[in-house]
């Protein structure tokens, strides 16, 4: 017997031992690719649910600070972005669709060749969008001179929200392995509920699992951390750090979940001329009274509350997939849609 034989034996028995349904949600788009990848669904309990939860940060994105960028990028501000929030659709399209037409709309794969372009361009705006992965980075740019526009967020204060909604059934947290290699685990404490950090291989996510049925079973939630290769309990420092020097925090607005406490990030007013809500805040102030909301009939929100599956979406695969994004869930290789919409093919 195999290490995964085995590890999927203590599963099933475990999961018959409980005998009711278990809804167990990961937060990270990169254990929802390991899962579709392994078709893992296919191979637990039935009795056994994994559950998409806000863990792709194109995802969560409000829309009015999509709009407010392309707003940006249509009144002739030279824009960088990563290539992952490109099509991102919005009321006044996507930053693809303003390319098109014009728009100086430039893709960048790190903070280091944004601020390349940024020097030899005489200046842009780079669209600062992630987690605590991603925003030391920003924060490192902003210091060397590279003007942002923050959609960062904090992840923590999530969680916090999905447990609160009491139209969401969930037994345990499979926690965001990327996230937690920045913030550490000793912050998940203040939640008395079952969660494990876990890393990306297979092996990782099914161990994860593992341990949150043994916690299940004795009835005593804590915080465990399966992914000790990488992450530790207080954190990158380095990286908290320079973030906590350059970032403060604000409520953000997430898609799906609303607005929530202390979850947003702004850049601190000693870096204000960095900071393209400060620059250019009487044009975003204009592009935000002249937003028609248009209509549509997508469920991102829903699927990134794990309230329903994407198939349950009446876009999905229809007029929705990943050349034709209707909703953020779509975009990214991280979005739950995106990911569902290549495992079936």
């Amino acid at each position: 017997m195999t290490n995964l034989d085995q590890i999927l034996k203590n599963i099933s028995e475990k999961a018959e031992k409980i005998g009711r349904p278990i809804r167990l949600m990961e937060l990270c788009g990169t254990h929802s690719e390991t899962i579709a990848r392994y078709d893992l669904k296919n191979f637990l309990p039935s009795n056994i649910f994994l559950v998409t939860g806000p863990g792709c940060p194109i995802c969560v994105t409000d829309q009015t600070e999509a709009d407010v960028i392309v707003g940006l990028a249509l009144a002739g501000v030279s824009i960088a972005v990563y290539g992952d929030a490109l099509n991102l659709p919005g009321n006044l399209g996507s930053l693809e669709e303003v390319r098109q037409k014009g728009a100086d709309v430039n893709v960048v794969y790190d903070v280091t060749d944004a601020l390349r372009l940024s020097q030899k361009k005489g200046g842009l705006v780079f669209w600062g969008i992630g987690f605590e992965t991603t925003t030391p980075a920003t924060a490192w740019g902003i210091k060397q001179g590279l003007t942002v526009f923050s959609s960062h967020k904090v992840f923590v204060p999530a969680m916090k929200a999905l447990l609160k909604n009491k139209k969401i059934r969930i037994d345990g947290f499979i926690n965001p392995g990327h996230v937690s290699a920045i913030i550490g685990t000793e912050i998940y404490e203040k939640f008395l509920f079952p969660q494990v950090v876990a890393g990306f291989e297979i092996d990782d996510v099914l161990l994860a699992i593992d341990m949150l049925l043994n916690q299940i079973i004795s009835q005593k939630p804590c915080v465990k951390n399966e992914y000790t290769r990488l992450v530790k309990k207080k954190g990158n420092k380095r990286a908290l750090k320079i973030m906590e020097d350059v970032f403060e925090v604000r409520n953000g607005f997430w898609r799906g979940l609303g607005e929530i406490k202390n979850s947003g990030l702004k850049i601190r007013k000693k870096y204000q001329l960095q900071d393209a809500e400060f620059i250019y805040k009487d044009l975003i102030l204009k592009i935000k009274k002249n937003i028609t909301i248009k209509p549509s009939t997508c469920r991102c929100g829903e699927v990134l509350q794990g309230m329903i599956e994407p198939k349950e979406c009446p876009l999905f695969g229809k007029i929705c997939f990943p050349d034709n994004p209707q909703g953020a869930c779509m975009v990214s290789r991280e979005g739950s849609c995106n990911i569902e919409y290549r495992a079936d093919r």
